[in-house]
């Protein structure tokens, strides 16, 4: 038998994180000469600078890309036809016994379907999430993502609850986050960079806010945004703000230069642990990304969600995340309502570090190399 072919697809900055993971259990595995999966990683562009792309593969355990598809900086709907024609390439030339896509984002779906319609099985790593708002594109990709793979991998036993709700019971599995893996490797390295970090950007422990701001759904309009910023310019201690490419953009053209200003600290997109790094040592974070919002309950941070929903739902259900919006008086309210870090205990709400063996694991299971399977 020949070794199984694995291809990645990924394109955003989650989606690296969430692949470095993958690709470090299948570096790990021990399996006899010749059975050893072949794991390869397409990176379709739709992240592409430096701060966005490739510091991610500078400082995570990545495979260099075996393919570059260079489908960035292009309208969503034009984006994603540019990913799925390029990908039908990539596919023809591998052809990869699955594929694995990873979250909510263009690149994901442009994976499931470019793979569905090759009739190549698809793996869907972060299965089963919904905040219910259509008119999020993550909340389109996620659902349609789903419905077009074959291994459904849930963060949790509620992302599994509802896909059953519409109608997905077989392959579905309860793994846990592999975020939760991520950021648990990263620990020594979070551990190390405290001091470094907080002193380049002037900052005391528990001494500041950490904010981002996003997500498409709220970067529409400027006016909103230059609200928000006016809020955060008023509160009571330093409100650091790594900005978005897309939130600059925006911002630009309104003619705004992005600038700090009273509390607000305007900073570049920072590298992965440096983040880390941010949010651990944060009083609290308002933010916009699902992604921080879990790393924000792995840290025991409070966080204030810059949104009506979302997908993350068990952190607002055990206390420790507030759904806030954009409005200003209720962001105003909501901080002044914070009463500092607290001590009470968290339950491992995502798994506790091992969901990327399980993935890894049913795919050499169902692939048919679970005999030889061993970590």
């Amino acid at each position: 038998m020949s070794a199984v072919k694995l291809l990645s697809i990924v394109g955003a900055r989650p989606q690296f994180v969430k692949a470095a993971v993958i690709a470090q259990v299948i570096k790990r595995l021990r399996l006899p000469a010749g059975r050893r999966p072949r794991h390869r990683l397409v990176h379709t562009g739709q992240h592409f600078d430096q701060a966005m792309s490739a510091v991610f593969f500078r400082d995570l355990p990545l495979p260099k890309p075996a393919y570059r598809l260079g489908v960035g900086g292009l309208p969503p709907t034009v984006q994603l036809g540019r990913m799925i024609e390029r990908l039908n390439g990539v596919l023809e030339r591998e052809r990869p016994d699955a594929v694995i896509v990873y979250g909510d984002t263009t690149s994901t779906l442009a994976g499931a379907v470019a793979s569905s319609v090759r009739h190549v099985p698809v793996a869907h790593v972060e299965a089963g999430l919904r905040s219910f708002n259509r008119r999020m594109p993550e909340e389109t990709n996620r659902v349609l993502t789903d419905h077009a793979s074959r291994w459904l991998f849930c963060p949790s036993a509620n992302a599994a609850k509802q896909l059953a709700k519409e109608g997905l019971t077989r392959g579905v599995h309860v793994v846990g986050d592999v975020m939760v893996d991520a950021l648990r490797q990263s620990l020594p390295r979070v551990k190390a960079a405290r001091r470094r970090v907080l002193s380049r950007w002037g900052l005391t422990r528990g001494e500041y806010y950490l904010a981002t701001v996003h997500r498409a759904e709220n970067t529409q309009e400027a006016g909103p945004i230059l609200d928000l910023f006016k809020t955060f310019n008023r509160l009571a201690l330093p409100v650091v703000l790594p900005l978005h490419p897309r939130t600059r953009r925006l911002l630009e053209r309104a003619g705004w230069q992005a600038h700090s200003s009273g509390s607000l600290r305007i900073v570049p997109p920072v590298p992965y642990h440096e983040m880390l790094v941010l949010e651990q040592q944060a009083c609290a974070i308002l933010t916009d990304s699902g992604g921080v919002q879990k790393e924000a309950y792995f840290w025991g941070v409070p966080c204030l969600t810059l949104r009506q929903e979302t997908e993350w739902v068990e952190t607002v259900d055990s206390g420790w995340n507030q759904l806030v919006g954009l409005k200003p008086s209720l962001v105003r309210s909501a901080v002044a309502s914070l009463t500092g870090r607290s001590q009470k205990p968290r339950r491992a709400l995502y798994g506790r570090g091992h969901a990327g063996e399980a993935v890894v694991r049913q795919l050499m299971k169902d692939l048919g190399v679970s005999r030889a399977f061993a970590l």
